[in-house]
């Protein structure tokens, strides 16, 4: 387990390699956004939204996932005002959502000039997928990213809406499995480091059948090519920074986090929008040695706005706290017990980079200043 020299990603995550100089896949990504002309990113996407305005579509130009979160705020803020489209914004509907979440919804369905839809799925089928991924997969939210990239474009497909428009490429952004080079296409993000080669049917038993599943089932590519739909990554055509998202959209009435500091979390408006991500965020810790706290000083290590040194001591300050806050809620929700969960916890626990010492798991190879 070795860590980036320039900022703290350690090695351990799915698809990183670092370079000659000790560079991880995202800081050299950093370098490549140095690089690009965005300029001739931005017209671009001005000739994109210039063809859709020109097919006048009958009902919408640009289908927009949103959850209540800074980026899909931004997202549709800038779709629907900066560019004038007809934005049908689509929530997949969170079971447990958080009180700053719904209020952030609210707050940007009143701001925007956007129609907006949720889509609710069946509880107890959601809770048995959700459980299937977390006791067999250690990855629960597996099961929220199939059935939200799945069912907005199958949204843009029923209402022959011509563009989906997600954030960032995070293979790109934030390093990862996939690839090096930002795209543009995101036809294929049923097939991203989030969701990876398995499909819906990897989760069918008794418990789940074919006919719970239609919102979960990403449509065909030649379908999909067939309808004239293009899906595309914004942080494709414009620098992608959720900092200043946050900030834009933070001036149009988006609230943080009023409860802080939350364990394991620097920031009060990252990822708060549910409660059930945060244990499977937590998981990242016990597989790869990293979790939340880590992803955010990175991020602002690439956007120059935290020095190396300091990302290691807020790191070593955050990192081995427990998300206990909706602790309690992550198991109603799963139905199952802290025993069943602990034991999954051990399960998932990757011994090559854990120890136990005095009683208690620590990393082997901690996080450290250099020299």
């Amino acid at each position: 387990m070795r860590y980036c020299t320039k900022c703290v990603m350690p090695d351990t995550k799915p698809g990183i390699v670092l370079d000659e100089r000790g560079y991880c896949n995202a800081c050299r990504s950093r370098e490549v956004k140095g690089t690009i002309n965005w300029q001739e990113r931005a017209e671009q996407l001005d000739s994109i939204v210039a063809d859709i305005k020109a097919a006048k579509k009958p009902f919408y130009d640009a289908v927009i996932p949103v959850s209540g979160g800074k980026d899909s705020w931004f997202q549709a803020m800038k779709l629907a005002d900066h560019y004038g489209l007809k934005v049908l914004c689509v929530t997949l509907g969170s079971h447990m959502p958080t009180t700053e979440g719904i209020a952030n919804l609210n707050n940007m369905i009143k701001d925007l000039n956007v129609d907006h839809m949720k889509i609710t799925i069946k509880p107890s089928v959601f809770r048995k997928i959700r459980q299937k991924c977390f006791l067999r997969q250690g990855e629960p939210n597996w099961a929220e990213h199939c059935a939200m990239f799945s069912s907005v474009v199958n949204v843009a497909l029923i209402y022959e809406v011509p563009l989906v428009v997600w954030g960032e490429d995070i293979a790109f952004e934030f390093g990862g499995l996939q690839h090096d080079v930002s795209k543009p296409s995101a036809l294929g993000i049923n097939k991203s480091d989030l969701i990876k080669e398995k499909t819906i049917h990897y989760w069918l038993d008794d418990d789940v059948s074919e006919r719970d599943i239609f919102f979960y089932k990403y449509p065909d590519y030649e379908l999909l090519e067939e309808a004239g739909i293009q899906s595309i990554y914004l942080g494709h055509y414009l620098w992608w920074d959720g900092r200043k998202n946050y900030e834009a959209v933070a001036k149009r009435g988006f609230v943080g986090r009023s409860k802080v500091p939350f364990s394991g979390d620097r920031l009060n408006y990252d990822n708060i929008d549910e409660k059930l991500c945060e244990i499977n965020i937590w998981f990242k810790y016990l597989k790869f040695g990293f979790w939340r706290v880590t992803d955010q000083c990175c991020y602002d290590i690439w956007n120059d706005r935290l020095s190396r040194d300091d990302a290691i001591d807020i790191v070593n300050h955050f990192t081995d706290q427990f998300p206990q806050e909706y602790f309690q809620d992550f198991l109603r929700f799963h139905m199952i017990t802290e025993e069943q969960f602990w034991e999954t916890v051990d399960k998932f626990r990757n011994k090559d980079i854990w120890e136990m010492i005095d009683g208690k798991w620590r990393l082997k190879y901690p996080l450290k200043h250099q020299g």
